[in-house]
């Protein structure tokens, strides 16, 4: 019930309370996740309160290796430089299981444990997928043969089920966009919508709201919404150029020498 949810928001939850502790840029990745689904919400007529506690609890499972996820690492560097790509997809994508079993243990609401099942669909981690693809190149280049197999697309991508309700959709993209945002060399309106449509366009060219009711007014809608709450939780960031023309795609992707030479 939305009772039972909305006591789930006040963040004194045993697990909340240890995110803070052993994940704390889970944590606060996970309160910027529930403000983009909460109010994303609101515009299209879902539960919010669901979105919210959903949101909460999403990541749960980075708890098990927390020091895996880009968000938690700090001056020890990055583990993943030890392992190998398909290992260390194995790794990203084992908090889905992780949090189930968490989520499971801690007799959280079967919608909690949808959402995270659900919050990744069935998408590629690219990164290590494309670095599996590079040192299959270069073995090839140097060898003349690769000493492993050609990477297998299906062993980078999550597990599934793609989102299958509204609420579940709408923190499948606040994950994404969270994550990428956060990322912005320059925070402005145009980056943002850039970086957001980039997403939205990606995510359903690869089909992820196949199983969802969501209509493509309704996606428009959540799009605008994430981009006024992104802009507001990211205001301290935000450059105002004297010319809004000179803001190229370029230096969205941090390249500010291009956008500066295009600019001249």
């Amino acid at each position: 019930t939305d009772a039972t949810l909305f006591e789930l928001t006040d963040f004194n939850h045993p697990l909340l309370r240890r995110m803070q502790v052993e994940a704390p840029g889970t944590y606060h990745h996970s309160l910027m996740v529930a403000n983009l689904a909460e109010n994303a919400a609101l515009s299209v007529g879902a539960n919010p309160t669901m979105c919210r506690a959903c949101s909460l609890f999403h990541d749960i499972g980075k708890m098990a290796q927390p020091d895996y996820f880009t968000e938690n690492q700090g001056e020890f560097g990055n583990p993943h430089n030890r392992q190998n790509p398909s290992m260390s997809a194995l790794i990203i994508k084992s908090h889905i299981k992780e949090g189930i079993e968490m989520a499971r243990e801690h007799a959280l609401p079967q919608v909690i444990r949808h959402v995270v099942r659900q919050h990744h669909g069935t998408t590629l981690v690219k990164y290590f997928y494309h670095q599996a693809k590079q040192r299959f190149k270069q073995d090839t280049l140097s060898y003349g043969e690769a000493d492993r197999d050609q990477p297998d697309e299906s062993t980078y991508r999550y597990d599934g089920p793609k989102p299958r309700f509204k609420e579940s959709a709408i923190i499948f993209f606040a994950d994404s966009v969270e994550a990428a945002a956060r990322s912005l060399p320059k925070v402005s309106h145009h980056s943002v919508e850039e970086l957001l449509e980039n997403i939205f366009k990606d995510r359903l060219e690869d089909g992820q709201l196949d199983e969802c009711p969501l209509t493509l007014e309704e996606v428009a809608k959540i799009k605008q919404s994430f981009i006024k709450t992104t802009l507001n939780m990211l205001h301290s960031r935000i450059e105002y150029p004297e010319d809004e023309n000179e803001y190229t795609p370029s230096s969205v992707r941090g390249n500010k020498r291009e956008s500066k030479q295009k600019a001249s």
